[in-house]
């Protein structure tokens, strides 16, 4: 109870010093007392305004503590050698893809599959990062719905059936089929995955250009891609059986 008192007693000193002050400046510019009384009076009534909340909202995805660092590392990786990053990513993304589809079909693990996807997995990391980088920067207008969604049906139109022949092409000419294989292999599988591709890539370019950071979207699509390119890899090894079966 002392301790209370004496800072009342402080805190009201306090006031009646700065009402006196303020007082003697209203005398001295001819204002008149009874003015100067309830002004004084406003002062002493009034309490202290708390400080605004100065904490910045951060991001979810800016507070997983681990996670969050191994982001911001592979976005400074990005900035600095986008290129090694994307190489690197892909040779990756390729090789989880190319296991898993193996795992999936229950053979034996062949590794000269898994040789077959890093080639070319790494032939077509720049391309496609720069491809991306391309649609970034390009179909931007005045409405954001119609950007995006043009940036979708290009990257549809051109990206996923020039990448799906390269890919299946690929995949029968070190396997050592020849052109003629590649032909046959690129009849039976690119249609089938470009009307699948069309049930997922959509909804993943727009989500991507909309939300996520161009340094972040090859790692996003990457993860994506990981399922992708288990799918294309499972669908070439079926058509390579389907092939060999025809022979026999």
């Amino acid at each position: 109870m002392i301790s209370r008192s004496v800072h009342e007693w402080g805190r009201l000193a306090r006031t009646s010093q700065t009402a006196s002050k303020l007082q003697k400046i209203l005398y001295g510019n001819g204002v008149r007392s009874n003015s100067s009384a309830v002004l004084s009076a406003e002062i002493a009534s009034t309490k202290a305004v708390p400080p605004p909340n100065i904490i910045p909202n951060v991001p979810l995805w800016q507070r997983l503590g681990p996670l969050t660092q191994t982001f911001q590392a592979y976005g400074r990786a990005q900035r600095n050698r986008p290129y090694a990053t994307q190489l690197c990513s892909s040779l990756v993304i390729y090789a989880l893809g190319d296991i898993s589809a193996q795992r999936i079909r229950g053979e034996e693990y062949e590794v000269t599959s898994t040789g077959r996807n890093l080639i070319i997995g790494g032939t077509a990391a720049i391309p496609g990062y720069l491809w991306f980088m391309f649609l970034g920067r390009h179909f931007n207008y005045a409405s954001k719905i119609r950007s995006i969604a043009t940036k979708v049906f290009v990257n549809q139109l051109v990206f996923t059936p020039v990448f799906n022949t390269y890919f299946f092409s690929m995949q029968t000419l070190l396997a050592g089929d020849g052109i003629d294989g590649a032909i046959e292999r690129v009849k039976k599988t690119v249609p089938i995955s470009m009307y699948n591709s069309i049930k997922l890539w959509p909804v993943i370019t727009a989500f991507s250009f909309t939300y996520v950071d161009q340094h972040y979207r090859a790692l996003f699509h990457g993860v994506i891609a990981i399922g992708w390119q288990s799918y294309l890899s499972w669908l070439n090894a079926k058509a390579a059986s389907e092939e060999t079966r025809s022979r026999s």
